[in-house]
C-alpha cells in the first residue's frame, strides 16, 4: 500500500463520518416534528461498510505476498484502496412515541400525539462518536502528510 493510499483511506473516512454527523444533525433538529408528509418524523440511521480491499485477512495476505515478491519492500502498484463508504441511509424500525397532549394540534381523539422517535442523549452520543472519528482520520491524514514529507527531505 503507497502513502497515498493510506490518504484515500482517511478522505473516506472522514466523508462518511461527516455523513454520520448530519444525519445525527437532521435528527436532533426533527426530534419534535409532528408534523410531515408521512406523518411524524422517523429518526433516521447510517449503515457504513467497508469498500475496496476485503477482509482484514485478505488485505495483509495480499500485502505479505507483495512484499516477498518485491524482495521484501511491498509496493503501491496492484493493491486495492480500502476505506469506508456509506452503504444506506434508512428510517429506523423503532416506533414513534405516543405522547399524552389533549392541547397539541396534532393530537388525535384521545389525546395522543405521535412523536418522533429521536432520543437526544443517543443522537449527542452519535454525534460525539463521528465527531471523535472524523478527527482520528483527520490525524491519521496529516501524519501521513509528515510521511510523506520527510520522505522527500530524505530524498533531496
Amino acid at each position: 500500500m503507497s502513502l497515498f493510499n493510506a490518504m484515500q483511506i482517511s478522505a473516506t473516512g472522514m466523508s462518511a463520518e461527516r455523513v454520520r454527523m448530519d444525519v445525527a444533525s437532521e435528527n436532533l433538529a426533527n426530534a419534535n416534528s409532528t408534523t410531515g408528509p408521512n406523518g411524524a418524523y422517523k429518526r433516521k440511521e447510517v449503515a457504513l461498510r467497508a469498500s475496496g480491499g476485503g477482509s482484514f485477512a485478505s488485505t495483509l495476505s495480499a500485502a505479505a505476498g507483495a512484499a516477498s515478491r518485491v524482495g521484501g519492500k511491498a509496493s503501491g502498484i496492484g493493491t486495492t484502496v480500502g476505506g469506508v463508504q456509506v452503504a444506506s441511509i434508512q428510517d429506523s424500525k423503532l416506533p414513534n412515541r405516543m405522547v399524552y397532549d389533549p392541547g397539541h394540534p396534532d393530537a388525535n381523539v384521545k389525546g395522543y400525539v405521535e412523536m418522533p422517535n429521536v432520543n437526544p442523549v443517543t443522537e449527542m452520543t452519535d454525534l460525539i462518536s463521528a465527531s471523535r472519528a472524523y478527527e482520528a482520520n483527520v490525524t491519521a491524514m496529516q501524519t501521513t502528510k509528515q510521511m510523506i514529507t520527510r520522505t522527500m527531505d530524505l530524498l533531496r
